[in-house]
């Protein structure tokens, strides 16, 4: 469950970076990674199976930190 429910938010996410990138490239290059963001969310979606948990969860711990000040930063802005 919680595997499930971790690879929701990040398609979620992956799929909003995605529109925000067509919509507005300037805002969503202000998200250091949002091209790898969308990549994995691709891989997660697409390669569900063949995704290695320990993959999934090193992402967790050590991106999503980072991810969240910057997105964080961005809407203080907006």
């Amino acid at each position: 469950m919680l595997r499930a429910g971790v690879v929701r938010e990040f398609d979620s996410f992956g799929e909003a970076m995605t529109r925000l990138a067509r919509v507005d490239s300037a805002v969503a290059a202000r998200i250091s990674e949002y091209p790898r963001i969308i990549a994995f969310r691709n891989l997660l979606i697409h390669g569900y199976a063949d995704v290695d948990d320990r993959l999934v969860w090193n992402v967790v711990e050590t991106s999503l930190p980072t991810l969240v000040r910057e997105v964080a930063a961005v809407l203080e802005d907006q």
